[in-house]
């Protein structure tokens, strides 16, 4: 169980791509694990209307911007 409440998942990629998968998320704003997360969901999603069931929904929130000065 993760500090979040929800259990952890082990997954395998290689450094390289997770290193670049890690710029690509700080440059969009968000966590890698929200980013995969929110892909899961989609995909979950789809499959489920394709399957004439009901999607759920998942909210991330994004951490706030600093107001400029």
């Amino acid at each position: 169980m993760t500090t979040k409440g929800q259990p952890g998942r082990v997954i395998r990629i290689d450094d390289e791509t997770w290193a670049d998968f890690g710029q690509l998320c700080e440059e969009k704003g968000i966590a890698r694990a929200a980013d995969i997360r929110m892909y899961v969901v989609r995909e979950v999603n789809a499959w489920r209307k394709a399957n004439g069931l009901e999607p759920r929904r998942l909210v991330v929130r994004r951490p706030r911007k600093p107001a400029s000065d």
